[in-house]
């Protein structure tokens, strides 16, 4: 059966007085959960300049942990993680239409990974990144929704002048401004001893790839040891940038079950 242990850390940093980082979960309570529906990890961050943003991170965590276990039994992962992330985006639209916040600008970003047999999905909106840690090595999972990305894309500006923009914290896509939104998602297929890594932009901005994947591969055994890891991680991200709230969560893969699917049901494979 899959089974995994995770940490999660947040820090305001060094320079803002308030923290819109933001993060939840859902961990099964039983097997019979656990391969029914699986684990689910979520992290935002509110958008600087925004109003509320710490508001619009807490709204959009808050809607992927309500709805997850609201799922049905066995229901595809990869069709309802996106899905969750347009419900997240309307709760976040939506809360600017009430009384007290009319007129307000509520922004965040939003990286979501669900687990279930030998399967991990991930959807995001914005600049917040997923990492495929296996073997010492990271692999970005996910794509940054950022105005210089897609100049890079485009072949417009080179990787050095994107990594050293000024505007390359300018979202292209998020949370919030508009009523439907488009998330981006990827299937990845796990293996015993990977680590996966969700991190805010005051994470990756601060930490090298090769960074993240050593913190990311260290041993650890209990929740409790991957706590410290992930804390180790985020403080250090701090010690050498700190001007953004810094936020991590580290899921490592004890075990998985490997499954096989038939008329889009489920099969567990025979082990030999």
């Amino acid at each position: 059966m899959l089974d995994v242990i995770y940490g999660e850390a947040t820090d305001a940093g060094r320079v803002r007085s308030n923290n819109e980082d933001a993060v939840s979960s859902f961990i099964p309570r039983s097997r019979q959960v656990a391969r029914s529906h699986g684990w689910m990890f979520a992290l935002a961050d509110g958008v600087g300049g925004s109003d509320f943003g710490e508001v619009a991170s807490a709204i959009a965590v808050a809607t992927l942990a309500e709805e997850f276990p609201q799922s049905q039994e066995g229901t595809s992962l990869v069709a309802l993680m996106p899905r969750l992330v347009q419900h997240a985006n309307s709760a976040v639209h939506n809360a600017t239409l009430t009384a007290e916040r009319r007129g307000s600008r509520m922004a965040s970003t939003i990286v979501c990974c669900a687990l279930r047999n030998d399967q991990a999905v991930v959807s995001h909106v914005g600049d917040s990144r997923c990492y495929h840690v296996r073997g010492g090595e990271a692999k970005l999972v996910t794509r940054d929704h950022t105005w210089v990305n897609e100049q890079r894309k485009m072949g417009l500006i080179s990787a050095v002048e994107a990594e050293g923009s000024d505007a390359r914290h300018v979202l292209v896509r998020c949370l919030g401004p508009e009523l439907f939104i488009s998330a981006d998602t990827a299937t990845l297929r796990i293996e015993a001893g990977d680590t996966i890594v969700l991190c805010s932009d005051g994470l990756h901005g601060a930490l090298t790839d090769r960074q993240i994947a050593e913190f990311a591969s260290h041993p650890g055994r209990t929740d409790e040891e991957m706590q410290e890891i992930t804390r180790r991680m985020v403080a250090h991200a701090v010690e050498i940038d700190g001007s953004d709230n810094t936020t991590a969560q580290v899921i490592r893969i004890r075990s998985v079950e490997q499954v096989a699917m038939y008329r889009g049901r489920a099969y567990k494979l025979p082990s030999y």
